[in-house]
């Protein structure tokens, strides 16, 4: 696709689901991928079915050391980075009156600061060369309010903010640092397996079966909007099943 092809593209949450088939489709379309995730298996399983187009790096987005580890990989391999897609992220539920504070730190930890550390390892590339472009897996959740998910909400609502305002930033700066936000509805992935088992539970997931979408929707959206014209900035994607 145009626009696309030979383009070096960074992803994290890269082992399964949306970040994975996001892999796929980019590397089908001519972008060379750089993999990040925990599971070292799944990636170098991933990074094997696409090719010499994909390198992949066992690496944790809450290590800001490792997320630049990733970048220099990204370089040492093919030479550049154009883009980054953030896409690590967890979602264990619970009314906050259950005072899960772990839960809620691993969730600020992972896609809060994750999502900053990546930005902080591509920022001094991405400025120096005066392009770039930023995607972050937002939610439904980061444009709504989610009882019984207060804190991964809060989570995706500061992605959307941040991005937002360091957009600006970046005009007024003058580094021509594209920004896109995804807000995925009801996705076929591995999120809700972190949720503990409820009523609740039984039927978000029962609705997910029925009517979620395949990672693919998303992996098309990036696509999307890596492909327009490097004039052209797709802000804001929501992508969700019709019947949500």
């Amino acid at each position: 696709m145009q626009n696309v092809e030979n383009k070096v593209i960074i992803i994290t949450g890269a082992s399964s689901g949306i970040g994975e088939e996001t892999a796929k489709v980019l590397a089908k379309n001519g972008a060379k991928v750089v993999l990040s995730a925990r599971r070292e298996d799944r990636l170098k399983e991933l990074a094997d079915e696409i090719g010499e187009n994909a390198v992949y790096m066992k690496s944790d987005v809450v290590n800001a050391d490792e997320m630049k580890a990733l970048v220099a990989l990204a370089k040492e391999k093919f030479g550049k980075v154009d883009a980054v897609f953030a896409n690590a992220g967890i979602m264990p539920a619970g009314n906050m009156s259950e005072m899960k504070t772990d839960d809620w730190n691993r969730m600020v930890d992972i896609n809060i600061k994750g999502v900053l550390n990546t930005m902080a390892a591509l920022l001094p590339e991405f400025c120096a060369q005066k392009s770039g472009h930023i995607i972050i897996t937002s939610s439904r959740a980061g444009t709504m309010s989610v009882p019984g998910n207060a804190v991964y909400c809060g989570t995706k609502h500061f992605v959307r903010a941040m991005l937002d305002s360091f957009h600006t930033e970046s005009i007024q700066e003058g580094t021509n640092i594209r920004t896109t936000t995804i807000y995925p509805g009801a996705i076929k992935t591995e999120l809700l397996n972190q949720v503990a088992e409820s009523k609740a539970k039984e039927m978000v997931s029962q609705f997910y079966e029925n009517v979620g979408l395949s990672p693919e929707v998303i992996a098309n959206a990036v696509l999307y909007a890596i492909s327009q014209p490097d004039n052209v900035d797709v802000s804001d994607l929501v992508v969700r099943p019709t019947m949500e």
